[in-house]
């Protein structure tokens, strides 16, 4: 049986757990371990973010870079936009 590929989640799902988490932190009545935990949980999900905030500017970028005749791209991380 093929082994099923996970999509990352969404960015907006993202940024909602890493929401969720903060807030859990800042209560501030988790045992340390429990904390270090969701930190670590937390910087991931910033890491995530980032990552697909990155790619999204590089997809504007590449449409804007086509001059006065914009045209859509798909964008490919593996091939350097011209």
């Amino acid at each position: 049986m093929p082994e099923e590929v996970s999509q990352p989640p969404t960015f907006e799902a993202s940024l909602n757990e890493l929401e969720r988490i903060v807030k859990e932190l800042e209560r501030g009545d988790l045992p340390l371990e429990d904390s270090l935990q969701l930190f670590e949980s937390g910087m991931r999900l910033s890491s995530e973010c980032k990552r697909q905030l990155e790619e999204a500017e590089t997809r504007v970028e590449v449409l804007i870079k086509k001059g006065s005749d914009v045209v859509a791209v798909p964008y490919n991380p593996d091939k350097p936009s011209r």
